[in-house]
């Protein structure tokens, strides 16, 4: 054994004996219990950041703690492959996308394997491979034969500077979630997977995961948003064989409704602004409007009459239509009827046209509202509803609904704010979608034998138009159908298709002759899955929604992709998330170069949470390193020690403990004591205070006394058992050493299959407990006392404490309570 910890040597040997054990390949042929760990696969960017490594370090820690636990572990690692960064990366660097994406990925695996990251690199997957995406293809064929997928001209999210269309998910403040870019709005074709006949059962089974962060769920349910309420008809006076159909939530509001607003984008704007030029100048600044829901809500309210009017269904008064800005195509039929004296953006817009406010509900205490300020968007009681004045909301609301149903005014509905999943984008690197374009037969499957549909990889580019589109060779193609000439579809899937079922696709390793397997059904659900709370409406969901998919195909036999969910912080330097463009990044290879792998490991872990942020540290890698040296230090001090014992004894070497030294009786005590917590800890994932746990198993091991009776002097045995206790509770998180000094102090086996160290088999006995003294249920002193002390000698002790005995002075004692092990309450 090197006196000097020397972590480049250590981990390189570790590394490389774990690599010749295939200590990682996981297998589905055990009776051991599986358990299925997941950190969300990186993109293949070139380098990894700390993210990455905080990420995948607790994935790793929790996976080596379960196999500890002696479970069949299964983590897997690959890469999600397509996107727009390596597209844009080759465009400015003149390479195939391609080329620069495995180049990536060939760098960043190396890094990860510096890390000493378990993963099961036989399993590896990378999505712009072919043998992936082909079955992804297959699928989306099967969705399409069965009604889920359909293509229809749609506005959508366009980002100008990526040039291709944005989910709703993936439009962040107004703009493109990777380019930053004020979003457009444009009318273009594209393909949707229908996620919204799924609204339901998405919504209700997070119900089903108590396993997920509540906030997560939270925000699913805010964007799947389910409303009750009623589509009311309200009929154009121009004809009044058309109406608008208008979906509203607020039944109770009915008679307050004052004038409609539509969207800009809306059928009946287009049509007023042919003769109406302001108003079609105002629909053209419409067109780059912001979309989040937040800024909506403070956008300034701004709208044009269009001329027209609709009739109140059941007063029947005109109502002027008006194009507002806020009003939005995408929930509902892009039509509000405007309620001013109950809805605040109503209000807004009517108080800045000077358009009629009238009350209808009457707050619940009775009280005067004033209209100047604010509309009252509560519940109450009724007023100017004519039949309905006097009931509460809660009772009219209903009522309201079977007079406009009764009337064929109305439709009793429920609507969701969640929206058809736009997959189709305009640019090169991605999955193409197996679909050709007949003149004859209109839009035409890929047959399954052709699949798959390979992306061309040896491409150039001009500008950031798709190759694809001037490939000839790619998109010409003779119809299966007819045999007539067609053509290709050239727009590729949205990244999130492919990092919908990559978790699925893990448990059926090398399998070529199908999507999945049987194995998924072993393997599945994720049993942790780790990832950044960034994700929580785009990934998750559509994972989710693919998951479902799958099993209704009879390919996976469970609802849920995801049992538990850890979603981390970030890392953070100086107060402010590290990012290239912020200039605040640390290096982790630089970092595991010049203080070895579990250092920056060791650090990750016991800075912060699982779930807060991390504030970067330079401090505190050093002391993780002091730490690490401090331990190997010791082990090396008692390694002839602790090798004679292995020799010598077995663990459960039979001691009389009743008469052994009192001091290091307490010290062993001490030492179960701290393993039990350590392992509720991990358990709970505070992997943090696992930690710190193992820095007090390492103090108390260097304050093992001597025994004053030579005979009973076990100080090597204890120090040989806490070192083999702190050795495997620390593997996890510092994997290299604690293999290392496993060896070296001639453990038997390998750390990596050591089981998790024994509970306290010996009921030790505290000689002494000490208890909290009150007076009058306020905190005075504390006292020790024997551990068998009665309630006499407890109450002895406690009044003659020199602290109590100075508050009691002159006072009487009218009862002492005992709660035993605890404290003691002294009531005067």
């Amino acid at each position: 054994m090197h006196e000097q910890y020397d972590p480049q040597k250590i981990e390189e040997n570790a590394q490389k004996t774990w690599e010749e054990h295939a200590c990682f390949q996981a297998t589905e042929y055990t009776n051991k219990e599986k358990f299925y760990c997941l950190a969300m696969f990186p993109y293949p960017s070139g380098r990894l950041h700390m993210g990455h490594t905080r990420v995948y370090t607790i994935g790793d820690v929790i996976s080596r703690y379960q196999r500890m636990l002696g479970k069949n572990v299964l983590q897997p690692m690959g890469w999600d492959g397509f996107g727009l960064p390596a597209e844009n990366a080759a465009i400015q660097n003149k390479i195939p996308p391609a080329e620069w994406t495995y180049k990536n990925i060939g760098f960043m695996r190396n890094q990860m394997k510096r890390l000493g990251l378990g993963f099961d690199w036989s399993r590896e997957i990378t999505t712009c491979d072919p043998n992936y995406y082909r079955w992804e293809q297959w699928f989306f064929i099967k969705l399409y034969e069965k009604g889920f997928v359909y293509k229809k001209n749609a506005e959508v999210n366009w980002d100008p500077v990526d040039q291709t269309v944005l989910a709703n998910e993936q439009v962040v403040d107004g703009r493109g979630w990777r380019s930053g870019a004020l979003v457009e709005r444009r009318e273009i074709p594209q393909w949707f997977f229908k996620i919204t006949a799924y609204a339901d059962e998405l919504l209700n089974d997070l119900d089903k995961l108590p396993g997920w962060p509540e906030q997560i769920k939270a925000m699913q349910k805010n964007w799947i948003g389910r409303s009750e309420g009623v589509e009311v008809n309200f009929t154009l006076s121009h004809n009044q064989n058309e109406h608008l159909t208008i979906f509203t939530t607020r039944p109770d509001t009915l008679f307050g409704v004052t004038y409609i607003a539509i969207a800009p984008q809306h059928e009946l704007a287009k049509q007023a602004a042919n003769t109406h030029p302001a108003l079609q100048q105002f629909l053209h600044e419409c067109k780059n409007i912001k979309v989040a829901e937040a800024e909506l809500a403070t956008l300034e309210k701004r709208g044009l009459p269009t001329g027209l009017t609709a009739v109140h269904p059941i007063t029947h008064e005109p109502l002027p239509i008006w194009v507002a800005n806020f009003v939005v195509m995408d929930y509902g039929a892009g039509a509000v009827m405007a309620v001013p004296a109950h809805d605040q953006r109503d209000f807004e817009f009517a108080q800045h046209y000077k358009l009629p406010i009238k009350q209808v509900i009457l707050p619940a205490d009775q009280s005067e509202w004033d209209f100047s300020k604010a509309a009252y968007v509560s519940p109450g009681e009724l007023i100017n509803s004519a039949q309905f004045t006097g009931l509460s909301s809660e009772k009219a609301a209903p009522q309201i609904i079977t007079l406009l149903e009764n009337h064929d005014k109305g439709k009793a509905k429920i609507h969701f704010r969640l929206r058809d999943w736009s997959i189709s984008r305009q640019r090169y690197w991605g999955t193409p979608i197996p679909i050709i374009n007949c003149a004859t037969c209109g839009t035409v499957p890929v047959p399954e034998k052709d699949l798959p549909v390979i992306l061309p990889e040896q491409v150039k580019f001009s500008g950031v138009t798709s190759p694809l589109k001037s490939m000839p060779e790619f998109y010409e193609i003779e119809c299966p159908n007819c045999h007539q000439q067609a053509t290709r579809e050239t727009e590729t899937f949205d990244t999130f298709f492919e990092s919908s079922w990559y978790y699925a696709r893990f448990a059926c390793k090398k399998q070529e002759t199908a999507m999945l397997d049987g194995r998924a059904n072993y393997w599945l659900p994720v049993d942790q899955y780790i990832g950044g709370v960034e994700h929580a409406v785009m990934h998750l969901l559509y994972a989710r929604f693919i998951h479902k998919a799958l099993r209704d195909e009879g390919l996976v036999n469970h609802d849920e992709p995801f049992t538990r969910l850890l979603t981390q912080g970030h890392v953070l330097k100086d107060g402010t998330k590290m990012s290239k463009s912020k200039g605040n990044v640390v290096d982790p290879e630089m970092l595991t170069t010049r203080y070895g792998a579990d250092t920056v490991r060791l650090f990750v872990i016991f800075a912060a949470p699982p779930e807060q942020n991390l504030e970067w540290s330079d401090s505190g890698v050093e002391g993780a390193y002091r730490f690490l040296k401090r331990l190997w230090a010791f082990g090396y001090e008692h390694k002839n020690a602790i090798m004679h014992q292995n020799h010598t004894y077995s663990t459960d070497k039979a001691i009389d403990w009743d008469h052994s030294d009192p001091k290091q009786r307490d010290i062993l005590r001490q030492l179960y004591d701290i393993l039990d917590q350590i392992k509720y800890d991990y358990e709970r994932l505070q992997l943090n205070t696992v930690v710190s746990g193992c820095m007090k198993l390492l103090n108390l091991l260097t304050k093992v006394p001597e025994a004053t009776d030579p005979d009973n002097d076990y100080q090597e045995y204890i120090i040989q058992q806490g070192m083999k206790m702190l050795l495997s509770v620390l593997s996890p998180i510092a994997p290299h050493m604690t293999h290392q000094l496993w060896q070296d102090l001639r453990f038997p086996g390998l750390l990596l299959n050591a089981c998790w160290p024994k509970g306290n088999s010996i009921a030790f006995k505290q000689d002494e407990i000490s208890l909290v003294v009150q007076i009058n249920g306020k905190l005075r002193s504390r006292i020790t006392v024997a551990a068998d002390a009665n309630q006499e000698i407890i109450e002895q002790t406690a009044l003659t404490d020199d602290k109590v005995k100075q508050i009691m002075s002159g006072k009487i004692v009218k009862k002492c309570i005992l709660v035993p092990g605890k404290l003691i309450n002294i009531v005067i």
